[in-house]
């Protein structure tokens, strides 16, 4: 892959990360049909019973139910070949129903990993490591 191809894709993964920090579910959705190919492959520690973009789709429901103030701040990105790596930290506050536990407005703060490989531009894949266990604790599911 081309260093243009390259910066592109990590152009196209800042638009994507700019969308989904709107917190507007519509804008969300159009981004994921704008930049997730439809059958992506998707290997993160998100049940959601669907795949391709469409499990995207849910993931980014379930969390704009929980925490309507999502921030997703990159820390920091790495591109390679057809593919980029985010290292990210998450906020936002417990105001909806998460993974069976009712809201407690705390404020939680985690970090995850992601590698997006694209083809034709577009998002074909994502494979993600999600901080949950710290994510859990901070809603005080899990002891500390």
């Amino acid at each position: 892959m081309s260093a243009a191809g390259a910066t592109s894709n990590t152009a196209t993964l800042n638009r994507f990360h700019s969308a989904v920090n709107s917190g507007d579910p519509e804008i969300i959705s159009k981004a994921i049909d704008e930049f997730v190919a439809p059958d992506m492959l998707f290997d993160a520690p998100v049940p959601t019973g669907a795949t391709g973009a469409e499990a995207l789709k849910r993931v980014w429901e379930v969390l704009l139910r929980a925490f309507p103030d999502i921030h997703v701040a990159v820390e920091e990105t790495i591109t390679e070949g057809d593919k980029v790596v985010s290292r990210n930290t998450v906020t936002g506050t417990h105001r909806g129903e998460y993974q069976g536990l009712p809201p407690t407005g705390k404020t939680v703060t985690y970090n995850e990993i992601f590698i997006f490989r694209f083809a034709d531009g577009r998002i074909a894949e994502i494979r993600g490591v999600v901080d949950v266990l710290a994510q859990l604790r901070q809603l005080g599911a899990l002891p500390s």
